[in-house]
């Protein structure tokens, strides 16, 4: 985190009526939201936690990517990490009454210490929620165990992952709840497959080898849709439109046609929406892979020509995504602008929101100084910066403008909320599915 970086966001546009609209609205209308959400998450019970990647134009504010397996707990406010240790406490107790032992499973990269000092983070909060934690590496990396330092100055220790029946363990430490933070994008490890041990959160076919964008998006955009006919709102403005390609090899340049076709369509679709809200800028999409973390395979395109124009370095680029693995489907996204900015360097940012179940915990910025406002933020070069309000963010301030910092995270809480919820409903139907 650079000091350079530190205050407020601004936003950097004219363009700003929709986003004060939703401000005004969502506060207008908070028993009603909440309410909603009530119901919703009655039928259907939150993932045990989850990140929400969003992006402010001003005239839209919408998600464009949400993790099950979140990895930057490190980056939230400290101030504020009792609220995570009360959300994980009340989740985990409702997955699982009594629950004192946890297993974590983490990412097997021993040698990445800012996603080590995430771990610890972690086990900060499920220890202050009253936990006993340990952690179980899948693979052959770690053989015993092994005390990981950072330079923070703190410990982590790990152990192999061990199998018993169809328990998972670590030594003699028989966990009463597995956590999964492993994004499982190499594949469901045999370790994992057939448990019987129905509290292993999130369900491991819920890893990026299974698990695909579109599909989250479909399930985000029925959310968004029940819940703008509740509000009276247009729910172009809180979701990106797009499509998906199913069959695609970019080095042979195989499925380009569905690619180019499914493009052309968004395009229009955009400038509908521009033109009727006076837009003054110019849309682009986002073309990723369907699957995985970590901002690999990701190209903005602004016209078709550069598709139809893409070089081998590109091509390249887009062929495989995380533990390199091809990239098969990739989703055709709106492009969302962040005006967003921080620091006198007006460093382009994005607000990344927490969750645990069902309740927003915080958040932070994603920074890049050398991104454009229609690029993509998850790459190298990137940092973080922590909400650096006076107070919570989870709930909003009626004693202050709207358009505040704290009423502003509201709504992007709100809106974190519809993708949990959404994940919520992707989840369930897994489930189901398996059974």
């Amino acid at each position: 985190m650079l000091a350079s970086l530190q205050g407020l966001p601004q936003l950097n546009t004219v363009c700003n009526e929709s986003l004060l609209f939703l401000e005004r609205h969502f506060l207008a209308n908070r028993e009603q939201v909440e309410a909603w959400f009530a119901l919703q998450w009655e039928k259907t019970p939150p993932p045990v936690y989850g990140s929400v990647d969003l992006r402010n134009a001003g005239f839209k504010l919408a998600p464009i990517d949400m993790n099950l397996f979140p990895a930057g707990f490190n980056n939230l406010n400290p101030a504020f990490l009792s609220a995570s240790v009360q959300a994980a406490e009340k989740v985990i107790k409702q997955r699982v009454p009594g629950a004192r032992r946890i297993l974590v499973i983490p990412e097997s990269h021993t040698r990445n210490l800012r996603y080590w000092e995430n771990v610890a983070t972690l086990q900060k909060i499920l220890e202050g929620a009253g936990l006993q934690v340990r952690f179980g590496m899948l693979g052959e990396e770690v053989k015993e165990a092994l005390d990981i330092v950072l330079a923070s100055g703190q410990v982590v220790k790990v152990e192999p992952l061990l199998r018993e029946g169809k328990k998972l363990h670590v030594t003699d430490f028989e966990p009463d709840i597995v956590l999964l933070n492993n994004d499982l994008a190499d594949g469901i490890p045999e370790i994992l497959q057939n448990l019987n041990q129905h509290a292993l959160v999130p369900p491991a076919e819920l890893g990026w080898s299974q698990r695909l964008k579109s599909e989250h998006f479909q399930y985000y955009a029925e959310v968004t849709q029940a819940f703008s006919e509740q509000l009276g709102i247009d729910p172009w403005l809180i979701a990106p439109l797009f499509k998906y390609c199913g069959q695609i090899d970019f080095m042979e340049q195989d499925g380009m046609t569905c690619l180019l076709a499914n493009a052309e369509i968004l395009f229009e679709q955009i400038k509908e929406k521009y033109a009727a809200y006076h837009i003054p800028y110019q849309p682009f999409l986002i073309v990723k892979a369907d699957a995985g973390t970590y901002g690999m395979a990701v190209m903005t395109v602004r016209s078709l020509d550069e598709l139809k124009n893409m070089n081998r370095k590109q091509r390249t680029h887009m062929s495989m995504t995380k533990g390199k693995q091809p990239v098969r489907r990739v989703i055709i996204q709106e492009g969302v602008y962040t005006f967003e900015t921080l620091g006198e360097s007006q460093a382009v940012a994005e607000p990344v929101v927490y969750l645990w179940g069902q309740r927003v915990v915080g958040g932070f910025y994603r920074v890049h100084q050398e991104r454009g406002v229609d690029e993509n933020l998850n790459a190298p070069g990137m940092q973080f910066e922590s909400l650096a309000f006076p107070q919570p963010c989870d709930q909003p301030c009626q004693d202050v403008s709207p358009d505040a910092s704290q009423n502003r995270f509201y709504v992007y809480g709100v809106v974190a909320q519809l993708s949990m919820l959404a994940a919520a409903r992707e989840m369930s139907d897994q489930i189901k599915g398996a059974l």
